[in-house]
Order: structure tokens, then C-alpha cells, then sequence
């Protein structure tokens, strides 16, 4: 039998794991013998092991750059709880606490440092990597979250530009770049604004099959999102909206409805951010309603749902988002109402930001691609892969594969909305073009006399739901613009005149209600099913766990996960030996709890 390399024996000895997933293995091995690489890996794909054993296993310390203090604490804490001597330098630290880091740090008694990339360019921190250089004490930089460095990201970070430094004053250290998402343009900003041109580029599958996507039409959004979180009681969960304003109404109005969900955006306190954020973390069954200032780099493994009430920016920002479900490889949902109003909110905020006209561009065809994905009639996962340049089947486990929508020949009735925003002046929006086509008298239609137009009446054969679901896809195919400018008013692009001339036809999809969803966690399934006899001791390890989290003051996750749990409820090791092979038991955590749960064990 052929003996483990010295990274497997890392893998299994400190971290528990029985063996590699993916690339890993690969970006080690080119890692630890002093390549530089650009990593793209989903999340939840164990993009961490990828520099922390490579940091173990070169001489010196590995200095990881990370722009989250929430995130570097919590792996900090499982660092240290798997035996390794990790510690973390940011703002939240006082001078005693910061200054006693830097004195490990440079007397070598440390593995691993996450560093924030503003504490990274101060002349102190950056003397003392000097001095590590010089005697060849510095392992690999890590640059964590590397997508911030792109501005044409949802999520920009000035400060990483900086971070070609690195290379330029320290050129013999290895450098690995991670992110869990990036399109082909800004994968080349990465690579031009941190000099990775000569690294190794490692692109794993996005592909997150554990996690269900459904998107529904808006009719009653809390209604709608009240009926989904029935299936996810006791649950976590994160909640996106647009606004400030709706994240504090939906937050209080949920716990209205009995469901502990606590606000975060940036117009919060920071103090009562970091309370909220560490309740979510460490308790269980949390809802978070949030903006898009929370969820970046969140560790938490339990996420069983993501919702957003309102359309994310681009395909980009929303595969980040969701993925932030289920990364312990548990099923998990991704749930998302949107409507017109979306577009020309978004529209809106592109025209009127302070970005160059390229930027618009590139922001405005991010945007067309997400309404075309939301109105896709094929597979999701599918639509979602291939934005990312990768090809895949149908996956038999989103809406659009559960139900199928119904395609229809929507050419007459796209002529006749185009028709109604034509005679109309294009000078007004899809609710008021509706009235008009159903050959509803409002006072507005009224006022204007568009009572008195031929397309008044013409629309009956649909309801307003349907004809929304018309105006929404036009949008979404580019056959009308929605100008921001003029409230929304719908406006005629060139790729409607071959549509209004029937020169060409137009498929859209059915808009039908839908009947009240399974969960994708309904009956969840496991890799291996846990019987009825199983589940009192994986409650009683919960129980311990939890109890556990409290005293030492950390998420239970950090302890052992969820999957750890259920694994030992099933072997019910009998020796130290046996606990060994259970899945995130390394050495450490089987010599610092293997006699109380080989005791739980009973």
C-alpha cells in the first residue's frame, strides 16, 4: 500500500478528512512547491485547505489576506480547535491583543495569520514581513475573497488594488488567489491587478447540485415568502432585499409572524451588526433580513435557505449570494420573487451612478442576463452554469425541471402590448398599458382618452398577471427599454419593429400560479439515511455541542459540523482508533473530546 503524501497525512491527521475533493490536491501540490495559482471553487468546495495546508507543510508562517473580521475569527477558532496555531490582526483588536500577535508572529510560533489588507499596508506590519522575508519565514500570501479587487464586481474593495505589493516586494513567496465566483472579465482583472499572469489558473465546476433554485412571479411577496419559510421552521436563513427600509419592515414583520429574524445593512450601528451577526452564527434557527452588506465570507455551514424579495444586480452577485445554502453539502433552497418594478429600479441606479459609460455597459448586460435567466422555460442550472462558461444536463431539481413551464406563440400578444405603449407615446409603464388592453376605464385611462384608442379592450383574452408576465419577458428579450428616467415608461427598442411587423415570432412562457411547492428539503436526504435509533444520540451530540459553543464562545460549527454529528449518531465509534476515521475528527479534536463522546457513544 502505497504511503499517503505528506498533504494527504496533513489532511487526515489535523483536519480528519479521509481524502481530497476535486483540485485539491492539485493546487497543493503546485503551491507548496512554490507556484503561484488563481483558484476558482465554489463555496463550500474547501477553498481554506487549499492554503492552509500548503502553509503547513512550507517553512515559515502563511499570511492570509481577508477583508472579513467575522470570517477570520471563525476560522481562526477552527484552526485552533483542529491543533493549529493560527491567530488573526484587524481593527477589532486592541493595541495589548494586536502587539502579542506581531510577537508570535515573529517569534515563529505561529502557522497561520489572517490579516484585514488595511492592518496589511501599514509600515509596522509590513516591516515585520520584511524581516520575516529576509529569513525566509513567510510561506505563501493567500488573498482571500479576490474578486474584490475588480471593479466591475458587485463588491469592490479599493484597498485590494494594492495588493500587487505583494509580489512586487516579496517576489520568491508563492501566491494563491481564491474566490468562489468570477465571470471571464473579471477573472482577467484579477490576474492583471494582483500580476498573476504567469500563475496557474484552476477553475472547478460552479455546479452546486445540493442547492434547489425557483424563481415566482410577485403577486404577494410576504404572503409568498411566508408560504416558503413554512417549510423551513427552525431553520437559518438569509433574506436579501434592495432596500434599508424593507430589510428593518420585512425583519420586524417576520417576527410578527413567530420567526426569529434579526436586520443588518449599513446604516445599522456596527455594534449592533456585530451582535446580529453573531447571534446568527451562533444560534440555531435564525432568519437573517439583510441588504447585500451581509453574507460575504459567512462560514456558517447549516444555511438551509437563501430568499430575495428583490432581483439581485447580475448572475454573478446571485450565485454568491445563494451560495452562501447549504455549503455543508446538505440540501438547500434558493428562492427568489421578482416583477417589473425590479427592472427599472435597477435600471435607474445604473443611469444615474456616478460610473463610466463602459461601466454602465458592462453593468446593464450583468442585468440582462439575470432577467433572462428569471425567465428561463429550460433547466436553471443549466441557464446558471453556462453564464459561467460551463456546460451541464438538466438537473431535475429546480422549478423549470420539477414543473415545466407551458410555451406559448406570444407573437399577437406581443404585438398588441407594443401596440398599446406606441399609440399611448411610450410615456407609461406595464400597469397602465394593461388597463388599457384589458379595456379597464381607470380614471387615469380615462383622463388621457387611451379609452378611446383601437387597442383598448383588445387584451381580454389574458388576465393582469398574464400581461404582466408579457411586459416582463419583452424586457427580458430587449424588445422594450424601461426608462428610468420617465418612472418606467416602456419604450420600443430596434428589436421590436421585426416582432410589431410579424416579421419574426416571439415563445414566452405560461404564467401559471403554482401549486404550493415541496422543500427541497422535504424527507431531506442524507449521503446515508439516519434510522430512528440514530436520531436520539445525534440530538444528545447536539445537545453537548451547543453546551460546548457556549463555554468556550463559539458557532457550534466550529466544534464539529452538523455532518460530523450525524456520522458519529450512525458508526458509534468504540475506541479512539474507530473516532479517528469519522469525517472532521483530526488528532487534535480526538484528544481534546474523544473521551466524552466515546462516553456519549453509551
Amino acid at each position: 500500500m502505497t504511503a499517503p503524501t505528506p498533504a494527504l497525512e496533513t489532511l487526515r491527521r489535523v483536519f480528519g478528512y479521509p481524502s481530497f475533493r476535486g483540485p485539491q490536491a492539485e493546487i497543493i501540490d503546485h503551491i507548496t512547491g512554490g507556484g503561484d495559482a488563481l483558484v476558482l471553487m465554489p463555496t463550500g468546495g474547501g477553498k481554506s485547505l487549499c492554503y492552509q495546508i500548503p502553509a503547513l507543510l512550507r517553512p515559515g508562517v502563511g499570511v492570509i489576506v481577508s477583508p472579513l473580521i467575522a470570517l477570520m475569527q471563525d476560522q481562526v477558532d477552527a484552526l485552533l480547535q483542529a491543533g493549529v496555531r493560527a491567530a488573526y490582526l484587524n481593527s477589532s483588536q486592541d493595541w495589548e491583543t494586536a502587539s502579542a500577535t506581531e510577537r508570535k508572529l515573529r517569534n515563529g510560533e505561529l502557522d497561520l495569520i489572517y490579516v484585514a489588507p488595511e492592518r496589511l499596508f501599514t509600515d509596522r506590519f509590513l516591516s515585520l514581513l520584511d524581516d520575516l522575508d529576509r529569513a525566509g519565514r513567510i510561506a505563501l500570501f493567500a488573498i482571500d475573497e479576490a474578486h474584490c479587487v475588480s471593479q466591475w464586481g458587485h463588491d469592490f474593495r479599493p484597498e485590494y488594488i494594492q495588493l500587487s505589493l505583494l509580489h512586487e516586494r516579496y517576489p520568491s513567496v508563492p501566491r494563491i488567489a481564491l474566490t468562489a465566483t468570477a465571470d471571464s472579465l473579471t477573472r482577467q482583472e484579477i490576474i492583471e491587478r494582483l500580476g498573476l499572469g504567469e500563475a496557474r489558473t484552476f477553475l472547478s465546476s460552479f455546479d452546486r447540485p445540493n442547492i434547489r433554485y425557483t424563481v415566482v412571479d410577485r403577486d404577494n411577496p410576504r404572503k409568498q415568502l411566508l408560504g416558503f419559510l413554512a417549510a423551513h421552521r427552525g431553520e437559518a436563513g438569509i433574506v436579501y432585499c434592495l432596500s434599508r427600509k424593507k430589510v428593518d419592515e420585512t425583519a420586524a414583520w417576520l417576527n410578527e409572524q413567530g420567526i426569529a429574524a434579526l436586520p443588518y445593512h449599513a446604516g445599522l450601528d456596527a455594534a449592533v451588526r456585530q451582535k446580529h451577526q453573531q447571534r446568527f452564527l451562533r444560534e440555531d434557527g435564525i432568519v437573517m433580513t439583510a441588504t447585500i452588506a451581509f453574507g460575504m465570507g459567512i462560514d456558517k455551514p447549516d444555511v438551509r435557505f437563501v430568499a430575495h424579495l428583490d432581483l439581485p444586480k447580475s448572475l454573478e452577485a446571485y450565485y454568491q449570494e445563494t451560495g452562501r445554502a447549504g455549503r455543508d453539502g446538505e440540501p438547500a433552497e434558493a428562492w427568489m420573487t421578482y416583477g417589473l418594478n425590479d427592472v427599472v429600479v435597477h435600471r435607474q441606479r445604473i443611469d444615474e451612478s456616478a460610473a463610466g459609460d463602459e461601466q454602465k455597459r458592462i453593468e446593464r448586460g450583468k442585468l440582462d442576463a439575470l432577467l433572462a435567466w428569471c425567465e428561463l422555460a429550460t433547466c436553471r442550472r443549466v441557464g446558471l452554469l453556462r453564464y459561467f462558461a460551463e456546460e451541464s444536463a438538466s438537473c431535475g431539481n429546480c422549478d423549470t425541471c420539477i414543473e415545466p413551464p407551458e410555451v406559448w406563440d406570444g407573437t399577437i400578444a406581443a404585438q398588441k402590448a407594443l401596440s398599446a405603449a406606441l399609440r399611448t407615446g411610450q410615456r407609461f409603464g406595464a400597469a397602465h398599458l394593461t388597463d388599457v388592453l384589458r379595456g379597464k376605464a381607470t380614471e387615469k385611462v380615462t383622463q388621457f382618452g387611451h379609452d378611446q384608442l383601437p387597442t383598448f379592450g383588445v387584451g381580454n383574452d389574458l388576465d393582469d398577471a398574464g400581461w404582466r408576465g408579457v411586459f416582463r419577458q419583452m424586457l427580458a428579450a430587449g424588445l422594450l427599454h424601461a426608462d428610468a428616467q420617465a418612472f418606467g415608461a416602456l419604450k420600443l427598442t430596434d428589436a421590436a419593429r421585426p416582432v410589431l411587423k410579424g416579421e419574426t415570432t416571439l415563445e414566452l412562457r405560461r404564467q401559471v400560479i403554482r401549486a404550493k411547492q415541496k422543500s427541497a428539503l422535504a424527507g431531506r436526504r442524507t449521503d446515508v439515511p439516519m434510522s430512528a435509533d440514530d436520531a436520539p444520540l445525534f440530538d444528545a451530540l447536539r445537545t453537548w455541542r451547543a453546551e460546548l459553543a457556549r463555554e468556550q464562545g463559539v458557532p457550534a460549527y466550529v466544534i464539529l459540523h452538523d455532518k460530523t454529528l450525524r456520522e458519529l449518531a450512525m458508526r458509534r465509534p468504540a475506541n479512539t482508533d474507530e473516532l479517528l476515521t469519522v469525517p472532521g475528527i483530526g488528532q487534535a479534536k480526538a484528544e481534546r473530546y474523544g473521551e466524552t463522546l466515546l462516553g456519549l457513544m453509551g
